[in-house]
């Protein structure tokens, strides 16, 4: 009789050895991750990386730490070899990049492995393992400066499964510079250096902010000048953060990063706040460069929940989120507040680090503009329309609802200098040509009017039924429904359904486009006020093409130049400004 056979099989012991350290060392760059992660913990102020062929022949980390003595290196190459933790209850409190005692365990596994320490310099010891080594290995004497180096070579030789899906050499050694600069970034205190097929590829000095770091890691060094570093706080953490103008805004988002204590971690929330707190000061379809660095008690956090420590629980991500948000919104406010006062004094830009309590009350071009004041109808631009912007809308020619308040160029000495490409209005005044954009400028004007004041809302003769398509947007209206409301857009559940009752008056999006407006709400997070204001002034402004009269377009520019932030809600600028000098040198007239 044929013995019955269990489908379940303990792995031997070599072989389940082997699948773990490929767990933690998929590829190069997950070595030299453990690798500099050691190096920092060991306090070393310089750190040197070398890879060969991708690092697949060669990998050495060298730093100039606090080494170890002859009895800890023959210790530190085995399983769960640590000098951080003693029991679970230490990983709460754990502060050190590496703490599982992994690292040198799974190289082991999976390349040959070498290494040199010395603690002072003096006395230094070598010891070196292979794949699958039972036999303890001999701690040789050999010279070196006080520190560690660790060498690997042959990697996942013996594991060819693995060693098959690793890229061509030059992906592989691209990862491994991604990898050292994410080190880098997040000490900047400390010196690194990058070097590849003996070649010296990145020298990264120390220096005394990360503003600094991320400049010499990533960008042109006359880019820096457009990086700026803010901070703030909370209860048990400190955030701070490196944020790049418009100046250097991307198509991608390649250059956000998020650090918690020292670790890059994905953490899509993070990087949403980064998004949401520049919403409305950066061009369509652009992004910023930035880092969000998170300084956390350790028993606020949770590390252990990756095998690479990629990812971190937080205890209460939400207050992080909102403290990274508002952070970011006051700053770039001010900051583009700050610049729009100057561009009419030649005042250097004020320390936007410092202080982030800026008037309430800012100068735009030509004068002062308060929000949520009643002075703010000085600016209006209708007489009839935005008047009550609410009640009417634009039909070009035929309707005059856009006579807009009379003789505008008697208070600035504004002159009328035509239209360009059917969008762009030409302005004169003094020896400068101003080249406003028209639907950008009344865009930015509505805005500012739709926050400022409660938008009217119209009940909708026929309800518009709608369905959602998950219960993220079930739970989305339910919760919002209230906050939808105050902005024009009532709501109501109908057995496993929606409709929506009423919205704006100046809504004049159909049924397909005006559910989908309302749902692309849920990606606004705190921002929804300020979202909703934008897609109504986009739908209720002047487009291309409309034509204004000449006193119409005039009271447009007067009221362009006029407000703090030259900016549509969406980022791009509203005007363009060019001096009869610079005009003249064009044409080479100076």
């Amino acid at each position: 009789m044929e013995e019955k056979r269990s489908r379940i099989q303990l792995l031997p012991m070599e072989e389940a050895r082997k699948i773990a350290a490929g767990e933690v060392i998929d590829r190069p760059a997950g070595l030299i991750r453990e690798f500099i992660d050691n190096a920092i913990d060991a306090g070393s102020t310089l750190i040197e990386v070398n890879i060969e062929a991708g690092g697949s022949r060669r990998i050495e980390v060298i730093d100039d730490g606090s080494g170890m003595d002859r009895e800890d290196l023959e210790l530190c190459w085995k399983t769960h070899a640590t000098s951080k933790i003693r029991s679970m209850n230490d990983l709460k409190y754990a502060e050190t990049l590496g703490f599982r005692g992994e690292a040198l365990a799974a190289a082991a596994e999976v390349s040959h492995l070498e290494i040199l320490t010395s603690t002072g310099g003096r006395d230094a010891w070598r010891l070196e393992v292979g794949p699958g080594e039972t036999v303890k290995p001999q701690v040789e004497q050999t010279r070196r400066i006080k520190g560690t180096s660790v060498r690997t070579t042959d990697l996942f030789d013996t594991i060819p499964v693995r060693k098959r899906f690793l890229k061509r050499d030059f992906s592989e050694a691209n990862q491994c510079k991604l990898t050292f600069i994410d080190k880098a970034l997040a000490f900047p205190g400390i010196g690194f250096r990058f070097t590849q097929d003996k070649k010296l590829k990145i020298c990264l000095p120390p220096v005394s902010s990360r503003k600094e770091r991320f400049t010499a890691a990533l960008l042109h060094r006359d880019e820096g000048i457009f990086l700026h570093e803010i901070s703030a706080s909370g209860n048990g953490f400190t955030v701070t953060i490196v944020l790049g103008g418009y100046e250097l805004s991307r198509n991608d988002r390649r250059q956000q990063f998020v650090f918690a204590n020292g670790r890059r971690i994905h953490d899509f929330s993070l990087l949403q706040a980064l998004e949401y707190g520049v919403q409305g000061w950066f061009p369509n379809s652009t992004h910023p460069i930035g880092a969000i660095y998170v300084d956390i008690d350790p028993a606020m956090a949770d590390f252990n929940i990756h095998p690479a420590k990629r990812e971190v629980r937080f205890t209460d991500p939400g207050t992080i989120h909102h403290r990274v948000t508002q952070t970011i919104r006051d700053f770039v406010r001010h900051r583009n507040l700050a610049m729009g006062k100057q561009y009419r004094e030649e005042d250097t830009e004020p320390d936007l680090q410092n202080s982030l309590n800026f008037s309430k009350e800012s100068k735009g071009p030509f004068g002062y503009w308060k929000k949520n004041d009643p002075s703010i109808d000085t600016i209006r631009l209708a007489r009839e329309a935005l008047e009550s912007p609410f009640n009417q809308s634009y039909n070009a020619p035929e309707s005059d609802a856009l006579s807009w308040a009379a003789d505008p160029s008697s208070l600035y000495n504004l002159k009328y200098a035509g239209r360009l490409f059917d969008l762009f209005i030409m302005v004169e005044q003094d020896n400068r040509l101003f080249i406003i954009d028209q639907h950008a400028a009344h865009e930015r004007l509505l805005y500012e009017e739709f926050l400022a004041k409660p938008i009217p809302k119209q009940e909708l003769l026929v309800p518009i039924p709608f369905g959602t398509e998950s219960e993220e947007e079930d739970r989305f209206l339910e919760m919002r429904q209230e906050e939808l409301s105050k902005l024009g857009v009532f709501i109501e559940a109908d057995n496993g359904f929606w409709r929506v009752e009423a919205l704006p008056a100046v809504w004049r999006l159909g049924d397909t486009e005006t559910v989908k407006a309302i749902l692309n709400l849920k990606d606004a997070g705190e921002n929804i006020a300020e979202h909703w204001a934008a897609t109504l002034s986009c739908h209720s402004a002047i487009k291309d093409g409309e034509y204004l009269d000449e006193s119409a377009a005039l009271a447009l520019a007067e009221a362009a130049l006029k407000l703090p932030v030259p900016r549509c809600p969406h980022g791009r600028p509203l005007w363009f400004e060019i001096s009869r000098e610079e005009l003249f040198r064009c044409v080479k007239r100076i």
